[in-house]
């Protein structure tokens, strides 16, 4: 680990404090999961077909879960201390004891499980999976219960808090896709305003906004989830793979394959404007914030002689 001084750029929206290298571990590196209590991050490191435990207290990694089939999403459930881990090669979803990180029970998806969100409220785990489908799993037993059908591979999705929507990116079918959970059904399609590719999500509920990172071309996309129509487009950095709201500060954070952090501040629901770019590397397009700790994690993948790591940046 290490710490860094603020140095001149003290006055940017994000200060990198510190670095936290991941020696050995090869390839791309996919999406994250914070364990807020705990204070660990686990990473999900596809090139290397294990998931990486990071321990922030120590400044570490800690731990690697090894033997997995390029994991490409995790999810950590903090009051049954669990991880949940897709696997793309396998298509297997599988739960990992939280403290000895023993493998406790796998699902089997047949194909490419991706991204993985938690409903706390209804303990329940969602994990996309496959040509088109979302897995519906028990988080207390393990077990899943249903699915839900869609018309191609869903990426990156949101699961309304305040409501019984879910929102998915359904890049393949150039739209988002809204589903009923109640219902267990796709209720209607929204599109983007040809922008394609869009693989990352986030949402601000409380002004009914979805922010959809598009890479074709490279654009953030703002939705009304009351209606469903564009209501503003903003050019960012290419190969965005993760995209997080920070509501306290109102702005959109897109971490870009291209090598930096966009940061878009909203002046209102409808009007935005690029605040600045944050240089990070080639290749970091994924990580994950964490607002109690106003800190933005990124994974950076290995470059050349300089080891995988993972940078915490403060949010200022």
């Amino acid at each position: 680990m290490s710490e860094l001084p603020a140095g001149p750029d003290s006055d940017s929206p994000l200060r990198l404090k510190q670095t936290i290298p991941l020696p050995g571990v090869e390839g791309r590196l996919d999406h994250l999961a914070f364990d807020t209590a705990g204070e660990r991050l686990f990473v999900c490191a596809l090139g290397n077909n294990t998931v990486e435990v990071v321990d922030l207290r120590r400044g570490a990694r800690i731990h690697s879960i090894s033997g997995l089939g390029s994991p490409q999403g995790v999810a950590y459930i903090p009051g049954l201390d669990r991880l949940f881990v897709a696997n793309d090669k396998d298509g297997t979803c599988r739960i990992f004891d939280g403290k000895s990180f023993q493998q406790l029970d796998e699902l089997n998806l047949n194909d490419d499980a991706d991204n993985v969100r938690y409903d706390d409220a209804a303990k329940k785990v969602y994990v996309g999976y496959g040509k088109g489908g979302i897995a519906i799993i028990n988080a207390i037993d393990g077990k899943q219960t249903s699915s839900i059908k869609l018309s191609a591979h869903p990426e990156a999705f949101e699961l309304e808090k305040q409501g019984k929507r879910i929102f998915v990116n359904v890049p393949n079918s150039r739209h988002v896709a809204v589903i009923d959970r109640e219902k267990g059904a796709v209720i209607t399609t929204w599109k983007t305003d040809m922008a394609f590719a869009n693989f990352p999500m986030a949402a601000d509920e409380t002004d009914h906004r979805l922010f959809v990172g598009c890479r074709l071309p490279p654009r953030l996309v703002v939705l009304n989830t009351d209606s469903g129509e564009v209501v503003a487009k903003i050019d960012i950095s290419g190969d965005a793979d993760e995209i997080f709201y920070d509501g306290k500060r109102h702005r959109v954070y897109a971490v870009c394959g291209a090598g930096e952090v966009d940061i878009v501040q909203q002046i209102d629901s409808n009007s935005y404007k690029t605040l600045t770019k944050i240089d990070t590397a080639e290749g970091a397009r994924t990580g994950v914030f964490a607002p109690d700790r106003d800190t933005l994690f990124v994974a950076v993948p290995r470059r050349g002689s300089h080891n995988a790591e993972i940078r915490a940046y403060h949010v200022e």
